[in-house]
C-alpha cells in the first residue's frame, strides 16, 4: 500500500467512529471470529496526557509527554524494554502517578487493562477463570457458547481443564486477554497481547480490534500487527523523549528516518535523562 493509501486507511477509522458505534448489528457481530463487546459510548474526551514527566530514583523515563487519545483510535506504543511503556499504562490506569503534569480521564471512559502482572486464580481451570463457570456468555447483545469463546484463544478440548497455576507466561497472557475482552470496556489497554498467539488467533484479534467501537492502546513489538491496525504510534525514542505520530508503524519509521537521517539506522543503547526534583 502506498504511503497515501496507508494514511487514508489510518484516518478512515477515526472518521468512521460514529458509524462503527451505530452499526454493531447482530450480523456483523456474528461474522467476527473474535467479537469484542462494546462498552458505553465514548465522549469527545477519552484520555488526555499533558506535559507528563515520570521517573524513578535518578532516572527520568519520560519528560514533558503530551497527547490526546482519539475516540476511535488504535494507538501502538513502541520502544525498547525499560523505556517506560508499561509505566505509562500504569499511570493511565491510575496505579501510579506522574512526577509532574496531568492525566485527564474522560467521564465516559471504562478501562479494560491487560497488564503483564496477570493476577489469576491458580486453583481454577482455564475455562472457569475465563467464563466464571457459565456455559453461555452474554457479550454485548449476543450470547455465545462459553467453551467456543475460550477456544478462540487457542484453548481447545482438554486444555480448557488445565489449572491456571501450571500455565506458562504466554498461556496466562491468553487467559487474561480473554477475560478482559469480555468486560465491555470502551478503552482497552493491551500490553503485548499477541504474545503466544498463533497466526490465526492474531488475525482474529486484529479483526476484533478493527471492528471494536472504542479506543485501543496497545504495547507491541510486532511491527506487522501494528501496521495492520494502528491509526497512531506513540514512540519511546530514548533520552526520555516520546514522539506522537499519526499513522501506522511503517509511516512512523519513514518519518523517523526523515527526522534523524543516518542516525535512524544506527543501533543505540537507551539513554535516560537525570531526574531532578523541584
Amino acid at each position: 500500500m502506498s504511503p497515501k493509501g496507508r494514511q487514508a486507511k489510518s484516518q478512515a477509522r477515526i472518521n468512521a467512529f460514529d458509524k462503527l458505534v451505530n452499526e454493531q448489528s447482530e450480523r456483523s457481530q456474528r461474522g467476527l471470529e473474535l467479537y469484542i463487546p462494546p462498552g458505553p459510548r465514548l465522549g469527545n474526551t477519552v484520555i488526555e496526557v499533558d506535559a507528563v514527566s515520570k521517573g524513578y530514583a535518578n532516572r527520568l523515563l519520560v519528560e514533558n509527554m503530551s497527547f490526546a487519545l482519539p475516540p476511535g483510535g488504535i494507538v501502538g506504543i513502541i520502544g525498547p524494554n525499560g523505556a517506560g511503556k508499561s509505566t505509562l499504562f500504569r499511570m493511565l490506569a491510575g496505579q501510579e502517578q506522574p512526577n509532574s503534569g496531568s492525566i485527564t480521564i474522560g467521564e465516559t471512559v471504562k478501562l479494560g487493562y491487560v497488564d503483564q502482572g496477570r493476577t489469576l486464580d491458580a486453583d481454577k481451570t482455564i475455562w472457569e477463570e475465563i467464563t466464571g463457570g457459565a456455559e453461555i456468555l452474554q457479550l454485548g447483545t449476543q450470547q455465545f457458547n462459553s467453551r467456543g469463546y475460550v477456544s478462540r484463544f487457542n484453548f481447545s478440548g482438554s486444555d480448557q481443564q488445565k489449572k491456571v497455576g501450571v500455565l506458562s507466561g504466554g498461556e496466562r497472557n491468553r487467559v487474561h486477554l480473554a477475560k478482559v475482552l469480555r468486560e465491555e470496556a470502551n478503552v482497552l489497554l493491551l500490553d503485548e497481547p499477541t504474545n503466544d498467539l498463533d497466526v490465526n488467533a492474531i488475525r482474529a484479534l486484529e479483526d476484533g480490534l478493527e471492528n471494536f467501537p472504542g479506543c485501543v492502546v496497545v504495547i507491541s513489538h510486532d511491527r506487522w500487527f501494528l501496521d495492520r491496525i494502528a491509526t497512531h504510534i506513540l514512540a519511546f525514542e530514548g533520552d526520555s523523549q516520546v514522539v506522537w505520530h499519526t499513522g501506522n508503524y511503517t509511516e512512523y519509521e519513514e518519518d523517523r528516518k526523515r527526522r534523524l537521517g543516518r542516525e535512524a539506522d544506527q543501533p543505540h543503547r537507551i539513554k535516560y535523562r537525570d531526574l531532578t526534583r523541584q
